[in-house]
């Protein structure tokens, strides 16, 4: 008995009994997903036996393919097949369908299921991207072959399926591997897969509502909207509450009119403030690229202090990557990068290390703007003030960068299909 066989081969060859006698035929190979090992044993197969689909067990097959399959015995007792939780089809739910390599972040096709034995059992050791094995399939079956020696092969531990299409065998995807995905990589994932397949990778990520945001954050509006579209406003709101308050404010304008204001209605009351302030403003202008949300530090502050307020604050890394000094009146004095106040002395004053000068934009100045001063000075981060001077958030490099490069550069879904 062959120690590899692939599923299109045993997919329509015949069902032998023991003496070799033909009893129907193979329609599919059974596998169990939630082993708990990491591994994906096949457990039968479905076979069409007079004119009915029955399931036969994986411990009444005593020899698997590649063409044929011999079951142990002449007499067989089996019973129709009937889908269990976490069980999947190899042929139907697998083969030919996009599945996630989460080692690469990239939707591959399983053009080929391969089955490796393991002692008496089989499992499933992995699938074959390539467009060889598709190929093979074109040839009689008695001429079909499988190029080893040049084939994609990726590991089944490496890949996780979608199976959203089948909905009495409904799996979520494995969220503590997609943890160790960048929300943008998820993102790209998302917007190269189908509508259903991007439903499922979001359903997944939502077990994390925080990283269910984050992922938000880095989709397009097309998807965006997309994907906001089916759920509630409540849902809707929920997703917006939790993104950083520039982009909820963008996405709600993408939204259809008749929704943006119950969505605003149902937002947290402190993101609906920010938000609200931030449609006020021109979205071509530093109040309306802006994040409302940053550190200021009063001159007398010292450096530990300050230090202190960066590591309770659950800002991101671009907000945190400067601070604002301001005066009494809450007017900007200077901003200090998050490298002066590591580099300084835990006891002196934030005064102490003010400069004369610091860049910085009114919330009216245009993009090209902005771009030319975060250029000149080779800034991360800078901040935005009102007509009093006083810092009313900071526009990071990435909200110009996104605005100032073509549309067609940023359309990631090429970049995450092989």
């Amino acid at each position: 008995m062959p120690d590899v066989v692939h599923v299109s081969s045993l997919a329509g060859s015949p069902l032998l009994d023991s003496s070799g006698q033909r009893l129907g035929k193979v329609e599919d190979v059974v596998a169990r997903l939630d082993s708990g090992e990491g591994v994906a044993p096949v457990i039968g197969l479905t076979a069409r036996i007079a004119g009915r689909e029955m399931f036969v067990p994986a411990d009444r097959i005593q020899q698997l393919g590649p063409y044929s399959v011999r079951t142990s015995t002449t007499k067989l007792d089996l019973a129709q097949f009937e889908r269990r939780p976490g069980e999947v089809l190899l042929r139907a739910d697998v083969l030919d369908r996009s599945m996630i390599h989460v080692n690469t972040a990239h939707l591959v096709k399983a053009r080929e299921v391969e089955l490796v034995r393991a002692g008496d059992t089989w499992r499933v050791a992995g699938v074959d991207p390539s467009l060889r094995p598709r190929l093979w399939r074109f040839l009689p079956r008695r001429f079909r072959g499988h190029d080893t020696e040049h084939r994609q092969f990726v590991d089944w531990h490496d890949v996780e399926p979608f199976v959203g299409h089948v909905p009495t065998s409904r799996l979520k995807l494995a969220t503590r591997r997609i943890l160790r995905m960048h929300p943008a990589q998820i993102a790209d994932l998302v917007e190269a897969a189908s509508h259903e397949e991007g439903g499922e990778i979001l359903e997944a990520v939502g077990q994390d509502k925080e990283l269910e945001a984050d992922v938000f954050e880095e989709l397009d509006d097309e998807h965006q909207v997309e994907f906001l579209r089916e759920r509630s406003d409540q849902e809707a709101a929920a997703v917006l509450g939790r993104m950083a308050s520039d982009d909820a404010a963008d996405l709600l304008l993408e939204l259809d009119q008749d929704r943006r204001l119950p969505i605003l209605n149902a937002m947290p009351a402190a993101t609906q403030r920010k938000v609200r302030a931030l449609l006020g403003f021109n979205p071509s202008t530093a109040g309306g690229l802006m994040n409302p949300d940053f550190i200021a530090l009063a001159a007398n502050e010292t450096v530990a202090e300050a230090l202190t307020r960066v590591r309770a604050s659950n800002l991101g890394l671009q907000q945190v990557a400067i601070v604002c000094v301001v005066d009494d009146a809450g007017k900007l004095i200077d901003t200090l990068s998050l490298a002066e106040l590591v580099r300084a002395e835990g006891h002196q004053t934030v005064s102490r290390l003010v400069d004369d000068f610091t860049p910085s934009v009114a919330t009216e100045a245009d993009v090209p703007e902005v771009a030319r001063l975060m250029s000149d000075f080779n800034l991360i981060a800078m901040p935005v003030l009102d007509h009093d001077g006083r810092p009313v958030g900071i526009v990071a490099v990435d909200d110009v960068l996104e605005l100032l490069v073509p549309e067609e550069w940023r359309r990631r879904a090429g970049v995450a299909r092989d």
